[in-house]
């Protein structure tokens, strides 16, 4: 299986999402109109590597809220499994279920198609889109421990504050 030939760059506008998070709440990017917004998709929940970036995220959450950024976490677990990720964690942002890989298969993070279904992504990619809803910036070989800080100060360059 080849990794999907379709990554997404900075400019591009941002593919919709129209997943549920692990309350059942549909999340779109529209919703996100006028805000920074961090979707990032990792393999998956309370895995050491993916448990580093989402507690990175929590806690650097508060600075990230206040440079006007909204966070969404995306990966092919259940929401049921998100839930318990959450919970165990306290995370204050969402976790979108992408059972079949669809969403990052369209942000070109995900795997080729085997019989014509998209597979569920591995990588640890990230995408900043802009208030606009064109992506700013693709963190494509994400650090989890310093993501958030990185996220952080490049809203902070982007928006020229």
């Amino acid at each position: 299986m080849a990794n999907n030939p379709k990554a997404l760059k900075a400019g591009d506008s941002a593919p919709d999402l129209g997943l549920q998070d692990e309350t059942g709440t549909v999340h779109r990017i529209g919703d996100y109109r006028g805000k920074w917004l961090l979707i990032y998709f990792y393999p998956k929940d309370n895995t050491p590597g993916c448990t580093v970036e989402a507690c990175t995220l929590r806690d650097r959450f508060g600075d990230l809220r206040d440079a006007g950024a909204v966070v969404l976490g995306v990966s092919s677990d259940s929401a049921k499994s998100h839930q318990g990720f959450v919970a165990k964690h306290k995370l204050p942002f969402p976790l979108l279920v992408d059972p079949d890989g669809a969403l990052a298969f369209r942000y070109g993070v995900g795997k080729d198609k085997i019989l014509g279904i998209p597979m569920p992504f591995s990588s640890r990619t990230s995408f900043l889109v802009g208030p606009d809803g064109t992506i700013a910036k693709l963190y494509a070989k994400v650090a989890p421990a310093s993501h958030a800080a990185d996220v952080l100060s490049d809203i902070r360059a982007l928006s020229g504050k």
